[in-house]
């Protein structure tokens, strides 16, 4: 009987540390539920994290156009208000962008042909 299990001892072979790792931790039902847990919270659900961040990248880029538009506003403001404050302003406003003249004058619209520039610089 003793040889019998002397060579069931013999044919056990020893196990790695590695597979006693795995077989104490990775196997443990903690553990699969946990990592199947993060799994699901990183990549299937709703509020995963990939769509989180791609939500803050787009609330990132709302916010760079805020600051650009208010800056805007803050620059259309300050003209406006000296556009309304001051007459000579107002004139030269209207003159160059609605082409308005005074009762004497005539004014001479210059229109200049972009293919011909484009072919000088070509040249």
């Amino acid at each position: 009987m003793r040889k019998k299990e002397e060579e069931l001892i013999k044919e056990i072979k020893p196990v790695s540390p590695i597979m006693k790792f795995i077989r104490k931790y990775v196997v443990n039902k903690y553990f699969i539920t946990i990592f199947a847990f993060l799994v699901w919270m990183i990549f299937f659900d709703s509020t995963s994290f990939l769509v989180i961040n791609e939500l803050n990248g787009e609330i990132n880029k709302y916010e760079d156009q805020l600051a650009y538009y208010k800056s805007e506003y803050e620059k259309n403001d300050q003209f406006y208000k000296k556009l309304m404050n001051n007459k000579d302003e107002k004139e030269k406003f209207a003159r160059e962008n609605y082409f308005m003249k005074k009762p004497n004058e005539e004014i001479f619209i210059m229109v200049v042909d972009s293919s011909a520039i484009k072919k000088k610089e070509e040249k």
